[in-house]
């Protein structure tokens, strides 16, 4: 078997060395009806071979096609296609002379690579409860996971595991362990004597909100009574004139003047 081997290598190698040392044309030329043509020069192709008396017509590769290299052919080759499908995006446009070049979308990596581009990728690996991200992912690799230990935990999005908290570090009561995946669940810690206050204070407190609203309703309706009106009357002129007089006759008359008033006009 292994003798077999080495003289199928013997002979690959021989036939490979025997075309390259009695070809007729050089690596700048391509062979052609027993005779040699030059190449057309990278983004370009062979429009017309060459004859015994003219020489090889080139032509421009047409939009979206490439050569990259000196060629005899006689088409160009088609523009890859960066397919969003595939999580790829154009890196590099295409251009006469040269192929689209790919890369991975925002959070995939590459798996597959062609000429320097990427051809196809994959989404990263979003870490599962109880992981952490340990490496996040790259262009060219995936998210690195790893397992939080006993006591530590993570939801798939820290890039460490966190130490259960301590409930009774803080005055509070352990009510739900920890796991890998979530915290330690606390509450405030109430004595025996609280907890029955506030059971008995919540039915007094309702009461005395039923009381307030109750109190505001009796004034509400009270200040809704009606009020008697105030009638005021003005007095006319000559109303005032005689009113004047008699006061003055009273007046004299208690210091024992008889005479008559001064007459006024209004």
């Amino acid at each position: 078997m292994m003798f077999s081997m080495k003289i199928f290598v013997f002979f690959a190698v021989f036939s490979l060395g025997f075309e390259l040392c009695f070809s007729k044309c050089n690596q700048s030329e391509y062979e052609m009806g027993g005779g040699c043509c030059s190449k057309c020069n990278a983004g370009t192709h062979v429009q017309k071979h060459c004859s015994e008396k003219t020489t090889t017509s080139c032509a421009p590769c047409p939009e979206s096609t490439y050569t990259a290299e000196p060629n005899g052919l006689l088409q160009c080759n088609a523009c890859s296609v960066c397919d969003p499908a595939l999580g790829l995006r154009v890196n590099k446009t295409c251009t006469q002379s040269s192929d689209t070049v790919c890369e991975p979308q925002e959070g995939f990596y590459c798996t597959a690579y062609r000429s320097g581009g990427c051809i196809q990728a994959a989404e990263h690996t979003k870490c599962s409860p109880g992981e952490y991200i340990k490496q996040p992912g790259t262009a060219a690799e995936d998210t690195y996971c790893v397992e939080c230990g006993d006591g530590f935990y993570s939801d798939g999005t820290f890039r460490s595991c966190r130490l259960h908290s301590w409930c009774e570090a803080s005055g509070l009561t352990e009510v739900q362990p920890g796991t890998h995946q979530s915290d330690v669940v606390c509450e405030f810690k109430l004595s025996y004597v609280a907890k029955v206050g506030l059971s008995a204070g919540m039915p007094m407190a309702v009461l005395v909100v039923v009381g307030v609203v109750v109190l505001v309703l009796c004034c509400n309706k009270k200040s809704k009574t009606v009020q008697p009106t105030v009638h005021r009357v003005r007095e006319e002129p000559r109303q005032v004139w005689f009113r004047h007089v008699a006061i003055k006759m009273n007046i004299s008359k208690v210091h024992g003047d008889d005479a008559p008033p001064s007459s006024e006009k209004c």
